[in-house]
């Protein structure tokens, strides 16, 4: 693995926890700033609109310099973010700070993206970007549990001055290990824009708002629902959100490994396991094993998605990958911003905390949908563009 990956990792591992963390901590900043739950909820959804728009804005700026630059900048404004959340005063300041922290997500990811896939062979392209990515999953095995940890130990306010030095951390690792590149001359802004004229980059996105969506819509709820459902005690949504990390880990090494193979086939299989698993866990979420388990499953089959998302972006998109790359990583965000915001609709009208389940299979469903109409579109593309073999008789 080349140790340019490994700098990528440590960058993803920083921006997840700071994404993720703020789900078992939803309680502590509500009673802190007395908001609602799903009031606190934007916190979640201001973050995944931060990323929406900072991922194309940033992106166009960064093709002015260099992509390891760029990556190191990102960085320090991610640290920025993080310490605005920390000693935010009030919670209109701290949304305030979770935008400036989700500007550099999607860039990063995008960007990154792109360089992990120029570090290794072709066909390995998939699995380097899962690589980076595997960074965000152990996140959430590691540090979104231990963030939780001091959060409701010592307080939320330490969680995010951690995280902030994490993303210092992270900052030296890719400004030392990174390979520096020039900057393209060839990358025009008009050129990168011109990738969205793809139907197939636009279904791939959409995929990506619904598909990932449908996994925001249950886990950003999920400290809540554990508890007042489910029956667990505060203390252990923190082991419980190990096994949703858990399983983003086997989803995303999964997800990686089958998309270099079968890209649609296992983009049909892990988007409609979701689905069901979604909806049944209405009804599992009520009992303390079955919960964990679907907890589990939902991580591992909603990040199953991830590489070969991503991967469908880069490949339909080749002549201008960065900003369709960063724009996707945005697309995730919207996901989670509209399925944060659709699960405190249903829990602000009364239909409980298990209600955001069902929302999330729906939104999966339609995101199923999509990837069998893009698969067909693409196999009638290849029929139109396959000569026909004439045969002459003697």
């Amino acid at each position: 693995m080349p140790l340019a990956l490994l700098a990528l990792a440590v960058g993803a591992f920083a921006i997840g926890t700071t994404e993720f963390v703020i789900m078992g901590l939803l309680p502590a900043v509500s009673a802190d700033f007395g908001v609602s739950i799903p009031t606190a909820g934007w916190l979640v959804t201001g973050y995944a609109l931060g990323v929406l728009i900072g991922a194309p804005v940033l992106t166009i700026l960064g093709t002015k310099i260099s992509r390891k630059r760029m990556l190191t900048a990102l960085m320090g404004i991610f640290v920025i973010g993080n310490l605005v959340t920390a000693f935010a005063p009030t919670f209109e300041v701290m949304v305030i700070g979770r935008l400036v922290a989700s500007l550099a997500h999607g860039t990063f990811f995008g960007i990154g993206s792109v360089v992990a896939a120029g570090l290794v062979a072709p066909n390995k392209r998939a699995g380097a970007i899962a690589t980076m990515f595997t960074g965000l999953t152990l996140a959430n095995v590691v540090g979104v549990p231990l963030g939780t940890f001091v959060g409701q130990e010592i307080g939320w306010r330490t969680t995010f001055v951690l995280v902030a030095g994490l993303g210092v951390i992270a900052m030296i690792g890719v400004a030392a290990l990174v390979p520096f590149a020039p900057r393209e001359d060839t990358v025009r802004v008009r050129h990168e824009v011109a990738a969205f004229r793809n139907v197939q980059v636009v279904l791939a996105m959409l995929m990506t708002v619904l598909g990932f969506g449908g996994v925001f819509a249950a886990i950003t709820y999920i400290a809540p629902m554990m508890t007042d459902v489910a029956g667990y005690s505060e203390g252990a949504v923190t082991w419980l959100l190990v096994l949703f990390g858990t399983g983003m880990v086997a989803g995303n090494l999964i997800g990686g490994k089958y998309a270099d193979r079968a890209l649609m086939p296992f983009l049909y299989a892990s988007l409609g396991g979701l689905a069901i698993v979604l909806a049944l866990f209405t009804l599992t979420a009520h009992d303390k094993v079955l919960s964990a388990i679907s907890i589990t499953l939902v991580g591992a089959l909603g990040f199953a998605t991830v590489p070969p998302l991503q991967k469908r972006v880069l490949d339909q998109a080749s002549g201008a990958p960065t900003l369709a790359s960063a724009v996707n990583i945005g697309a995730f965000n919207l996901g989670n911003a509209l399925a944060a915001w659709l699960g405190g609709v249903v829990i602000s009208a009364g239909l409980g905390y298990t209600a955001p389940n069902w929302v999330g299979a729906l939104l999966v469903a339609g995101a199923l949908a999509l990837a069998v109409l893009s698969g067909a579109l693409e196999r009638r593309s290849e029929r139109a563009h396959t000569p026909v073999l004439q045969t002459s008789h003697a």
